[in-house]
């Protein structure tokens, strides 16, 4: 019981820290304290954007954003004066200096989900606003599962797990009460750590092994979520959707040898290019966390040539970063703190050069390396 608590406690603590800090560079951005922390702009990442769903337990809540909320980030943006680029005239901005620009603010959403165009689409539609999608080729192929979308679905089912967790728990085999939205999240971060303790790929295919056992199957979650092949090429076409590479299988490239972290990222290039008619000229790394990229990888995108590629790591884009296209910063607009004055608070840099901690980070989606990822 005391564990159960220190964890909600920890959540709740973690989560008004971070709205406390939303809410102070609220106030300094409207102050114009520290106007340089803005840079030249800001990449956002999304990834659901949809109506609340109601399950009992949202263990990926910081991944899920409401069509109302986009709307009204866009809103205050340009309110606060923000020019809306795609990814390819970014990397054009960053190139040169420009005196006196609009700071520019660009849209992206990984893995190709489906409410993308369901719900984001009309929002950037409505707004002129460009966005690219990151597409993971395993997703739209439906030869892999996403196991963050497997085991929500799989906690949401049961009143109990019992699983053999091995050297990772301390304990070897345990259950796990599932009776709470509380035991849920606990359960989730198990899980989660559980797959960072070894191989991802054998992680997660213990994961999928068991989530099949209860009846539910892992690629007919990834079937129902994201965009097909046919899907994706008719929104190549759309005047304001690019599609940007996200690898094959989404695994973690710090985590694989060079080798393979290198058949990942061009095989994706390749099938992108065979399915859509072009060559992709961005990239996003999975998870995109500071132990998911390596400066490795970062070469590996550079030699592969992408014009850019983007981490999650917060912050906003500073001259200096033109030197490091390949290792671009996100923020996350995150489904904890869907408060349009915090885009702004952000956008403006200063959560990010007043703290080391990436106060867009939200509980859940744990990268291989045992990272939240926002």
């Amino acid at each position: 019981m005391t564990g159960r608590f220190d964890a909600v406690w920890r959540r709740s603590v973690k989560r008004a820290l971070i709205a406390g800090g939303l809410e102070t560079a609220a106030m300094g951005a409207r102050a114009k304290i520290m106007p340089s922390a803005r840079g030249r702009g800001a990449i956002f990442t999304l990834h659901h954007v949809r109506p609340p769903e109601g399950h009992p337990a949202e263990p990926n809540a910081h991944l899920d954003i409401t069509p109302e909320f986009l709307d009204s980030a866009i809103r205050r943006l340009k309110a606060d004066g923000y020019e809306f680029l795609s990814l390819s005239d970014v990397a054009a901005r960053m190139r040169r200096p420009v005196e006196g620009a609009k700071p520019f603010a660009a849209f992206t959403l990984d893995d190709g989900y489906r409410d993308n165009v369901e719900h984001a689409l009309p929002v950037f539609e409505r707004h002129g606003v460009p966005f690219t999608i990151f597409v993971t080729q395993g997703f739209a192929t439906r030869s892999h599962g996403m196991w963050w979308e497997t085991l929500a679905a799989l906690l949401n089912a049961l009143p109990e797990i019992r699983f053999d967790f091995g050297a990772h728990s301390g304990r070897g085999e345990i259950t796990l009460p599932l009776r709470t939205a509380t035991d849920k999240l606990d359960a989730f971060d198990h899980f989660s750590r559980f797959i960072a303790a070894g191989s991802e790929t054998e992680q997660v295919a213990v994961v999928d092994a068991l989530t099949a056992r209860h009846g539910i199957d892992a690629l007919d979650i990834t079937r129902q979520l994201t965009m097909d092949v046919e899907e994706l090429r008719a929104l190549s076409q759309h005047p304001l959707a690019c599609l940007g590479a996200h690898t094959v299988s989404h695994r973690s490239l710090a985590q694989l040898p060079a080798s393979e972290a290198r058949r990942e990222m061009l095989a994706g290039i390749e099938w992108m290019e065979a399915a859509f008619g072009r060559r992709p000229k961005s990239f996003a790394y999975p998870y995109g966390t500071q132990r998911a990229v390596s400066e490795r990888d970062t070469a590996l995108a550079r030699d592969l040539g992408f014009e850019l590629a983007v981490t999650t790591r917060p912050g906003t884009l500073a001259d200096d970063l033109r030197e490091r296209m390949t290792a671009l910063p996100r923020i996350s607009l995150n489904g904890y703190y869907q408060v349009p004055r915090y885009v702004s608070a952000l956008a403006s840099g200063l959560p990010f050069a007043l703290s080391r901690k990436p106060v867009s980070a939200g509980d859940g989606k744990l990268s291989p390396a045992g990272e939240v990822v926002g």
